[in-house]
């Protein structure tokens, strides 16, 4: 059981440290984050260049590795 650390970055000066399996899906991260900042996890869009993540595929699917950045919409 390893953890991986992902970083959701909103670029307003807000970082959020989250820390998952590898076998989570987008949308248990997106619930984590909202809990950590109080916004909705509805809301939030996580991205990577022009890639908008979706909701029920994993990280590992995605290759989302540890110490990973995402843009949070």
């Amino acid at each position: 059981m390893t953890l991986i650390e992902v970083i959701a970055n909103d670029r307003l000066g807000r970082k959020v440290r989250v820390k998952l399996q590898p076998e989570d899906t987008i949308g248990e991260l997106k619930k984590l984050i909202a809990a950590q900042t109080g916004e909705d996890a509805a809301k939030i869009q996580l991205k990577k260049w022009y890639t908008v993540f979706k909701d029920h595929i994993t990280l590992s699917d995605y290759e989302i590795h540890d110490g990973m950045s995402l843009e949070m919409y």
